[in-house]
């Protein structure tokens, strides 16, 4: 890796006072000039720099230094810092304006319409409802039942088509699932 530590001015102040590198392997491993990390051993550059620890951000092992310091030809060389950074996307949720809330429960009438295969708590998360509320309108108890009009909630923009298609997918494994173990119960008999 041809990249320098974090903080190299930082972690050549520490190098120097914490270890007996020569200036030559500190100034290739911080990228610095070797003039400058004989003036932090001086005293004449880096005054204000706190020194940073190479070891605990884990750029630097302890051996790697014991290495160094008996070879003084040999280069300190920096610990792989690659992060490995997760290609699934963490679902965010997002802010629904005051003047499309009124719309979640005409949403949740309309899945309960179309989609009836979907569960009460499916609709409740993919509308962003209590369950509570799903079940009410469910069984026509919901406080505005009677003002509710269907519309379809993926033209309102609550959620997506995909959520929708996996949603329903998640569903039919379900029933089957549920269809196979009623016929695993039916042969016991």
């Amino acid at each position: 890796m041809s990249s320098g530590p974090l903080m190299p001015m930082a972690t050549a102040v520490w190098l120097v006072e914490n270890t007996t590198l020569t200036f030559n392997q500190i100034a290739n491993f911080c990228n610095l000039h070797e003039i400058e990390i004989q003036g932090i051993a001086d005293g004449e550059v880096a005054k204000g720099i706190k020194a940073y620890n190479p070891i605990i951000s884990g750029q630097l092992s302890r051996e790697e230094i014991e290495l160094s310091s008996k070879d003084e030809n040999r280069p300190l060389l920096i610990k792989n810092t690659d992060i490995e950074i997760s290609n699934s996307q963490k679902k965010i949720k997002k802010y629904i304006p005051l003047s499309k809330r009124q719309d979640k429960p005409d949403s949740a009438l309309w899945l309960i319409r179309q989609h009836n295969m979907l569960k009460d708590s499916q609709i409740a998360k993919l509308v962003g409802v209590t369950k509570n509320s799903v079940t009410s309108i469910r069984n026509k108890s919901y406080w505005n039942y009677n003002n509710l009009d269907p519309k379809d909630p993926v033209a309102l923009n609550l959620f997506t088509q995909k959520d929708l298609i996996e949603a329903l997918e998640k569903a039919e494994r379900r029933i089957k699932r549920e269809k196979k173990e009623k016929e695993k119960k039916s042969k016991e008999m």
